[in-house]
């Protein structure tokens, strides 16, 4: 059997989360996804739901972390891969630190709330106790593309 490269592993994994986020628009959120990977399985995965639940917290990552808690049994969630569509927010990457996920894939940036990089740096704060490995842009473009369609739909609609 041929060994699979980090970087087709890494796609369909964040294929997977593109299907999570477009779950998310069945409920008018918008469409975010996560999925936690550990030695090649899904343990958790999650779609934005904060329209449906009316929860500000209720961001992709932070239901994938904590499903993927629940089934590790313990609040660390180590030896895993989070792939989420969009860059974490604030929170997102608050929790990613506090969880100790060793690896973040994410795929478009957000220049307006990113704290993978782009306005914020959390994952990369060298004064917090973890710090972990981040891979940006992957499938940024799909990503990307959801979400801009996404907030178009809503454009239109207003007017």
């Amino acid at each position: 059997m041929r060994p699979v490269s980090e970087r087709s592993r890494d796609e369909y994994f964040m294929r997977l989360a593109l299907r999570e986020a477009e779950r998310a628009l069945e409920h008018e959120d918008v469409p975010i996804g996560a999925v936690v990977e550990r030695a090649g399985e899904v343990i958790a995965v999650g779609a934005n739901e904060r329209e449906l639940l009316k929860d500000p917290t209720a961001h992709a990552e932070i239901l994938a972390l904590r499903e993927a808690a629940r089934a590790g049994g313990s609040w660390r969630v180590l030896d895993a891969t989070l792939y989420v569509t969009l860059e974490p927010c604030a929170m997102c990457a608050g929790a990613i630190v506090l969880a100790r996920v060793p690896r973040v894939v994410y795929g478009a940036s957000d220049p307006k709330a990113g704290a993978a990089g782009s306005v914020l740096d959390v994952l990369g704060e060298p004064r917090l106790n973890h710090r972990p490995e981040v891979v940006g842009g992957l499938l940024g473009q799909e990503c990307g593309e959801l979400l801009s369609e996404f907030f178009a739909s809503r454009r239109g609609r207003m007017i």
